[in-house]
């Protein structure tokens, strides 16, 4: 692999940054000399400046003007430094200064905006080993990685990356291949099977039979994936010169015309002065520089100003799922009791064998644990065997946490454990007391809570092809993409298979690439603007993408795509009516009414009226901008924290109707008794405040009351069914038992009434929540949980 960059390059990259300003410090600097001179009586020495402004313009605008027509383009330079030139075969040289300060700051404007990062995705060169340690008999040398040949045997330490492909030799083993699926499940190898490089060894030290060398290895081809479509990216075209294509031949007609019908030179030049386009050069880089700074104020940092205008007219979006759309983190979604078990003490008892175990599974189940205020016991004697589990004695009790094998999985309850786990797509961890299953926990990878809405948004903003990439299994990845709305699923997919779907889609539309992990790299590189969710320290997708969001939350890609349409709306009205007054101010001059001195004070003019227009792409866009009182933002993340408390609490309905189906006994009435008290004593409520202080505080941001009606109705129809199963309560109780006669419409009201909660939370939790930040836990799910 290649080193990074050069000492030349660095320099050249350090002169070019300083170049733009120091451009326009000498320039203003001679037409303010000049000025001086000027007042002073000293017309020479005015003359004299501002031919010195004009000459040091006049160089770097002619290498500009070069290097557009090798690239068989005719930009907005070339009427700049026709200008230029005719001011000084004139003599007009206040206009020639005047018309360097206005190029040298667009240009300086304009690099401030297409400045972006290099494409070189250090990160994933940094990522790389560059050792080995080769086990020869009972000796284990640390070789350079060039020097591993097919065959060696190789020892990874736990944590350590896997430096080439081959296949597990000696013992399982288990690895976190996040980096190349983007996938936070850890797999299990078992001996023979093979193993890529660069993911990481997540359990105790494992040895690997290499099947490649380095540089034929996975992970080097990702390196070189990524810098080839790195360097696929073709120049941004300015938004200046798309409109010179046209702008410039009416101008020098205009100009030419004036010069054969009247012989005077200083006419032609005054309609090239005032035909300067200053709006272009000026207008369109400042609105996108103001769109720069407001999408940084949002957590988006965008890179280019050829990004964010690539940005305002893309129609196809590419994403990955894990850590995009979804969490990107492991949730228990629900815990299964065994017969006559509790279903709080089998999370307690699995997360305190789980305490020290760095698997992701058992991180998601303490953190379960610790959010439901369960206390822990400190295991002993544990042991952890790498793709099985963690063994543990708890209060006396040998617990086991991990994966069983099917024919151990026999049990009735159990079973039905399982085909749940496969319907809801979700990974099962087994409690096991003295190798007896006695409970289950399910787990899964939650959507974000703002995905559905975000969608909306982003179909609002002119994207009309949404397609979702992963390395995830078919199903899953189908049911996300059928939950958002989306157009196209691409499951299963590796680095290389995700670059060839960007580039297809990127030849039938402007693209832009959404991912987080190593993996998304060379397809972010690959599409015509590639965005990152940088929050989490995705080091080499943010260094592939154009863009990065640099909070963990999906929305600020719809907020970018506002500002982005916006910013390049307003670069457009900028430069339309700039040339508008221009083309107004080149007939004048035309007919000899404006001296191109008076031509470039006036072009200055009209600058100031598009550049103070083009500043509105600060404010965004007042159509989308929703803004919401303190107190009432204050309000959400209220019920936001609410909403987190109730969601656990939500299935004691699922588990009342759950056990009324297996008889309707006193284990059922106590259940049902639980289920209503929580319904009486915190749900009702809760939906009340939020119909009588939330919904009323959001008519008004909202534009009106009519915004949440829908929700309005909802809680109509959780009241009703709440008042059903209080009655059926009522009937239960005064009979000493649930009747027969009532066990159908029971359990109609009982999961009707959950399901109608998990819906509603997530309704609300889309619609209105994400209006301001996330207060809540971003690991949490974002529906009611058992």
């Amino acid at each position: 692999m290649n080193n990074v960059g050069s000492p030349v390059d660095s320099w050249v990259s350090r002169l070019g940054r300083w170049f733009g300003p120091a451009l326009v410090l000498v320039t203003l600097g001679a037409l303010v000399a000049g000025a001086a001179a000027w007042l002073a009586g000293w017309s020479r020495t005015a003359d004299g400046c501002w031919m010195a402004g004009t000459v040091t313009a006049v160089v770097p605008a002619v290498a500009w003007v070069v290097a557009s027509l090798r690239r068989h383009q005719a930009g907005v330079d070339l009427i700049a430094v026709l200008s230029l030139i005719g001011t000084m075969l004139v003599h007009e040289y206040l206009a020639g200064a005047l018309i360097a300060v206005m190029l040298a700051g667009g240009r300086a404007l304009e690099a401030a905006a297409g400045r972006r990062a290099s494409h070189d995705l250090r990160a994933l060169l940094q990522r790389a080993p560059r050792s080995a340690r080769r086990r020869t008999g009972s000796e284990v040398t640390v070789i350079p990685l060039a020097e591993v040949a097919v065959g060696d045997l190789l020892v990874v330490g736990p944590g350590e990356i896997v430096p080439v492909d081959g296949r597990i030799a000696g013992t399982v083993a288990v690895f976190d291949e996040s980096a190349l699926t983007g996938e936070p499940v850890h797999v299990q190898r078992a001996v023979g099977e093979p193993v890529r490089s660069g993911v990481v060894n997540a359990g105790g030290a494992c040895e690997l039979r290499a099947s490649a060398t380095a540089e034929n290895s996975t992970y080097a081809g990702i390196v070189r994936l990524a810098e080839q479509t790195g360097a696929e990216s073709a120049p941004v075209v300015r938004l200046a010169d798309r409109y010179a294509a046209w702008f410039l031949p009416l101008a020098l007609l205009v100009a030419g015309g004036a010069w054969l019908a009247t012989g005077s030179m200083v006419r032609a030049v005054a309609v090239l002065v005032v035909a300067t386009p200053c709006p272009l050069l000026l207008a369109a880089p400042v609105a996108i520089v103001s769109g720069l700074s407001r999408a940084s104020r949002h957590g988006v940092v965008v890179r280019s100003g050829g990004a964010l205008e690539n940005l305002g007219h893309a129609t196809t979006l590419a994403m990955d799922k894990t850590g995009t759309l979804t969490m990107g983190r492991p949730t228990v979604v629900e815990v299964v009791a065994g017969p006559g078990r509790d279903g709080t003490e089998i999370l307690r008892l699995a997360a305190s064998v789980d305490q020290f175990s760095p698997h992701v599974l058992a991180e998601a189940i303490v953190t379960e644990a610790l959010d439901r205020g369960l206390q822990l016991s400190l295991p002993v004697d544990v042991t952890e065997e790498p793709g099985r589990g963690v063994t543990a004695t708890i209060d006396d009790l040998r617990i086991q946490v991990g994966k069983l094998a099917e024919n151990n999985v026999t049990a009735e309850w159990a079973r039905k454990a399982t085909n749940h786990a496969r319907l809801d797509s979700a990974a099962v961890t087994w409690v096991c007391l003295e190798s007896t299953p006695v409970g289950a926990l399910l787990l899964r990878d939650p959507l974000r809570r703002d995905a559905s809405r975000t969608m909306r948004r982003l179909r609002t903003a002119g994207l009309n092809r949404l397609v979702m990439l992963t390395g995830d299994r078919v199903e899953p990845a189908r049911e996300v993409a059928t939950v958002l709305g989306l157009d196209e699923v691409y499951a299963q997919q590796t680095p290389t298979d995700k670059v060839a779907a960007v580039r297809a889609e990127r030849d039938r539309a402007v693209t832009v690439m959404v991912g987080d992990g190593i993996n998304d790299a060379p397809a972010l590189a690959a599409a015509t603007v590639g965005v990152a969710m940088g929050a989490r320290g995705a080091t080499a997708s943010s260094e592939a993408a154009d863009i990065v969001l640099t909070t963990d939350r999906l929305d600020r890609l719809a907020d970018a795509m506002d500002i982005a349409r916006w910013s390049r709306h307003i670069a457009m009205e900028s430069a339309v009516v700039g040339m508008g007054l221009s083309l107004i101010a080149m007939v004048i001059a035309a007919l000899g009414w404006l001296p191109p001195a008076a031509g470039a004070l006036l072009q200055e003019g009209i600058d100031i009226a598009v550049i103070l227009n083009a500043l509105r792409a600060l404010g965004g866009n007042p159509a989308v901008r929703v803004e919401l009182p303190a107190e009432t933002e204050q309000m959400l993340r209220r019920f936001a924290a609410e909403h987190d408390e109730l969601r656990d609490a939500v299935g004691l309905l699922r588990d009342a109707a759950n056990l009324l189906t297996a008889g309707t006994g006193a284990t059922a009435l106590d259940a049902l008794t639980k289920a209503h008290a929580f319904l009486c004593d915190r749900l009702l409520p809760h939906e009340h405040a939020e119909e009588t202080e939330l919904y009323p505080a959001l008519a008004h941001p909202l534009g009106s009351g009519e915004a949440t009606a829908t929700m309005s109705r909802t809680h109509a129809e959780i009241q009703r069914l709440a008042e059903r199963i209080d009655t059926h309560l009522a009937l239960a109780k005064g009979s000493g038992a649930i009747q027969p006669d009532q066990v159908d419409d029971l359990l109609a009201c009982l999961y009707g009434l959950y399901e109608l909660l998990r819906l509603h939370f997530m309704q609300e939790e889309e619609n209105y929540f994400t209006l301001t930040e996330d207060v809540s836990d971003p690991n949490k799910i974002s529906c009611p949980t058992a």
